[in-house]
């Protein structure tokens, strides 16, 4: 199954994320099919940018996202 999910990048305990399309089968921070975003929580306020339109693209494939993923997405006005 394909997920819309987030891929740490960063330092230690400086976190900073991509959110990717990726087979679930693949480790969280390995192989993945197309980055679609980003996501900073250490910025005040927390920075999310994302392409809505891969977004809709790949949801309409059936791309799932993840529980995160799915709240900012929310938050953003996207989903």
């Amino acid at each position: 199954m394909v997920k819309i999910r987030l891929r740490r990048m960063g330092a230690k305990k400086n976190p900073f994320y991509r959110i990717v399309v990726a087979d679930s089968r693949y480790p969280r921070d390995g192989r993945f099919i197309e980055e679609i975003g980003t996501y900073n929580p250490t910025a005040e306020p927390s920075e999310v940018k994302v392409d809505a339109d891969k977004v809709k693209e790949w949801i309409a494939k059936g791309a799932q996202p993840t529980d995160t993923v799915k709240a900012l997405l929310k938050n953003t006005g996207i989903i």
